[in-house]
């Protein structure tokens, strides 16, 4: 199944382009990259200084999918594992 804006936050995010819009650490707003690993509580980012460890629930992301639409995702609905998200439940997303 492709990834879809609805279907976003049920889907791997390995692999797509990421950038943080917001985040409550003032070093972390503007940041972007590549989404290279994920757990619980953070993403993994390559970025062109380096990879960055970022907590999913203190920021909101702007993901870029395949077909380059931009999709904006509060990192507090990613917080799961990535594989439990697949079976959450989500509020009107």
């Amino acid at each position: 199944m492709p990834i879809t804006p609805s279907n976003l936050v049920r889907h791997e995010l390995c692999g797509l382009e990421i950038k943080i819009i917001k985040s409550t650490d003032p070093t972390q707003k503007g940041l972007k990259g590549r989404v290279i690993d994920e757990t619980y509580h953070t993403l993994k980012i390559e970025t062109k200084k380096g990879e960055k460890t970022i907590p999913k629930a203190n920021c909101i992301f702007i993901f870029t999918l395949p077909d380059k639409t931009k999709v904006e995702v509060d990192g507090k609905l990613l917080v799961a594992r990535p594989e439990d998200r697949i079976k959450k439940k989500f509020p009107r997303w």
